[in-house]
């Protein structure tokens, strides 16, 4: 499977006064494959510990953090002989161990030599809770979910995603049926990276729902695993209403459709532990076309949308039929599902943070 993201963690890799690498990103986004990918295609040798329940390391970092006794405890514990040259070490679920997440900034200012590459699905949330934080002493890498090019790469169509990538616009309005299908496809499927697997050795819809609804079930288990008890109705609550407040007509998310009678202080904790999360994006209002944009930011009014196009789609209950079904699928819920491909593909390709513009009097 390829990913972009591979080519930027090699830009990191060569770069001077590189500093420890965080991935941050949704639960199932493909973070923990991609550091492995990344260990076994540019490295002799791959370190990888998951902290996740590992108790053994986690005493490793308490009292005074000590980086060749870290170094040594993970080599026993790997069976992998470090060292900085030739060795990609991997922290996976960092946020479970603070001060493994501590850590790094000691490996930044005494061990620079040493290629870190940290993730984890919570650390948000983490953070949020008071875990201290390596500040100015680590660089970030965002992962989401397949973008539409990286799909096209997926079903085996590199030659096809390089068109649409080219200046030869003859050749695109040649295939624009082939694109038209696809990008069908691609809405339903979406981008996360087992239902994308699940499709491609399939090509069955009824399979890769399967594997959505597992997902969409995860996601609210970590309501219940890692939200406090108080907060957790107001997740699902939230988590519940997005579909249903794409439909509508609104110009921006309305609290009072989560609950009737609700306001901003009901559900905001629950809105940015789930942005957090990396599980939505909030799109902020503009009430006005013209740079810079955010001179312009209404911050009473926001949409919010999924992680990922598929996934919406699996929340909606849309059947398969809709990828066959003429371009319905391009039109259903008001343009949501458009808006939503529309926003994955710029936040993930070319890192663009988005607003909406709506004047003032729309509805909502």
């Amino acid at each position: 499977m390829k990913r972009f993201a591979l080519e930027k963690l090699i830009e990191w890799k060569d770069k001077q006064n590189r500093k420890p690498l965080i991935i941050r990103g949704a639960r199932q986004v493909g973070k923990t494959w991609l550091m492995k990918e990344f260990g076994r295609t540019c490295f002799e040798k791959v370190a990888y510990v998951n902290f996740d329940n590992n108790k053994r390391l986690e005493q490793v970092f308490e009292g005074d953090i000590n980086i060749d006794r870290i170094l040594l405890a993970i080599s026993i514990e790997t069976g992998v002989s470090i060292d900085a040259k030739n060795t990609l070490l991997i922290f996976d679920e960092v946020q479970e161990v603070p001060k493994a997440l501590s850590s790094l900034k000691y490996f930044c200012e005494n061990a620079p030599e040493y290629a870190i590459v940290a993730a984890g699905s919570l650390l948000g949330v983490a953070l949020h809770k008071g875990t201290s934080f390596p500040v100015g002493k680590v660089d970030f890498m965002d992962l989401y979910p397949l973008t539409f090019l990286e799909f096209l790469y997926a079903l085996g169509e590199e030659r096809f995603a390089n068109v649409l990538q080219s200046d030869d616009t003859d050749m695109i309005t040649m295939f624009k049926t082939k694109y038209i299908e696809r990008l069908r496809e691609y809405y339903y499927v979406g981008g996360m990276p087992e239902v994308v697997k699940t499709y491609v050795d399939s090509k069955d819809f009824k399979q890769v729902r399967e594997i959505q609804r597992n997902l969409l079930n995860y996601y609210q288990q970590d309501f219940s695993k890692h939200a406090e008890v108080s907060l957790v109705p107001r997740l699902n609550l939230v988590w519940d209403s997005i579909p249903m407040q794409l439909a509508k007509e609104n110009k921006k998310y309305i609290y009072g459709q989560v609950r009737k009678g609700s306001r901003a202080k009901d559900f905001e904790l629950a809105l940015q532990w789930l942005l957090d999360c990396g599980l939505i994006h909030k799109v902020q209002r503009v009430g006005k076309v013209a740079l810079p944009l955010k001179a312009y930011l209404d911050l009473d009014a926001f949409k919010v949308y999924l992680l990922d196009i598929g996934l919406l789609i699996a929340m909606t209950d849309l059947n398969a039929q809709v990828i066959i079904d003429g371009n319905r699928i391009f039109t259903e819920f008001k343009g949501a599902l458009t808006e939503q491909y529309v926003l994955q593909q710029l936040i993930a390709s070319e890192g663009i943070d988005p607003y909406y513009y709506s004047t003032s009097n729309s509805s909502g």
